[in-house]
């Protein structure tokens, strides 16, 4: 057996564990990075970091601060919200007490959220802010498991310190905690069994009532063990990440990005993509075939508007571009090395000179491969 089956077939039992391990390893390396929007409101956001070590901080004082709760092992804590640093550390939090995460999309409605606040008996709900937190007050009545709301952006809400409670206030609430019981935290973590109930993810409904799909530690840990195995992606990368979190694939994402250690750039602002690219300067991402299509067509289209010539090598390019793809893909299959013949890979070349590197630039520069899917 190799070494990286090794690795895979003793794994740990679990991501909460494979996060402790990682802190260990690499405190003071940078893990996030996350925008702060501009004072004034105008302007380019202000990019901040986290350590693991910093993180960490935070996980566990979110974590600690449910345990004070009352929060118990495998019992469920909602998360809803958009996409961004705190939905980790908060999703990390609920793990590393043992608990489990039942993902909300932000966009569901009152009554489906309540449904499934209902349905996988949430005693905590993470909320984003006051908007997702409305949701739980108008439809209170009918969730009767439902201690707490906690909300990360506490922008117009009033906290009661009982069943509202600001993200900041759970985390002073743990520190605390953590001051009488240091050990409580990884103790939660050790506890955990790979079979153990981790997340609950619900289905779109479109075909009736959402239904929750339990997935387990392990499932997670997997994950983790063997994206890292695959070897496409190393310590030095910087992943762009703004796909919604409350998906399969997102999870799948944070949790190969622990075990790997590098780092992840984090905002879910759909609209803000283009203008963090070349801020962000990502090596890989992942995305959507609809992005992709989005930055193709407003090139073709600056192109077309200067119309002759740059609309010919613009059309010449993208033609190449194919022809190359399918070439060397095709002699990957054959031959186990991605090449195209020599005319090919000239034209190849030259096309890149002229087009391909100003599209490479509109990426941020760094960017070497994405990984893209929902489509045939």
């Amino acid at each position: 057996m190799s070494d990286t089956q090794t690795q895979i077939e003793n794994r740990p039992p679990s991501v909460a564990t494979l996060f402790l391990e990682r802190v260990e390893r690499t405190p003071d390396a940078e893990a996030y990075r996350y925008p702060v929007p501009a004072a004034s409101g105008a302007g380019p956001d202000d990019w901040k970091s986290l350590s693991w070590g910093q993180a960490a901080e935070r996980v566990y004082a979110i974590a600690a601060g449910l345990v004070d709760l009352g929060v118990e092992s495998e019992e469920r804590v909602a998360l809803a919200s958009a996409t961004r640093v705190e939905w980790i550390l908060a999703d990390l939090g609920v793990m590393c007490a043992g608990a489990a995460t039942t993902t909300v999309y932000p966009q569901t409605n009152a009554e489906e959220s309540a449904f499934i606040l209902s349905d996988s008996e949430s005693r905590v709900l993470i909320a984003e802010d006051a908007a997702q937190l409305a949701k739980a007050v108008e439809r209170r009545a009918e969730l009767p498991n439902l201690r707490h709301v906690v909300v990360i952006d506490a922008t117009g809400v009033e906290s009661d310190g009982e069943f509202v409670l600001t993200l900041a206030e759970l985390e002073a609430r743990g520190k605390g905690y953590l001051e009488k019981h240091p050990e409580a935290v990884k103790e939660r973590v050790a506890a955990i069994t790979p079979t153990q109930l981790a997340t609950l993810i619900y289905t779109s409904g479109t075909t009736g009532r959402p239904k929750g799909v339990r997935l387990p530690h392990d499932n997670w840990s997997y994950m983790a063990k063997a994206i890292a195995a695959t070897g496409l992606v190393t310590q030095v990368d910087v992943q762009y990440l703004w796909l919604p979190l409350a998906h399969v694939f997102g999870k799948v994402l944070t949790s190969g990005q622990i075990e790997v250690g590098h780092v992840t750039a984090v905002d879910g602002r759909v609209d803000k993509i283009i203008e963090n690219l070349p801020v962000v300067q990502p090596t890989y991402m992942a995305a959507v075939p609809r992005i992709f299509e989005k930055v193709y067509n407003g090139v073709a289209a600056k192109a077309r508007a200067a119309g002759g010539a740059k609309y010919k090598i613009f059309q010449w390019a993208a033609g190449v571009s194919r022809e190359y793809a399918k070439a060397s893909q095709d002699n990957f299959r054959r031959t186990g090395t991605a090449s195209a013949p020599f005319g090919l890979t000239a034209k190849h070349k030259v096309a890149d000179a002229l087009v391909y590197a100003k599209i490479r630039e509109a990426f941020g520069g760094n960017l070497r491969a994405c990984i893209s899917g929902s489509a045939a």
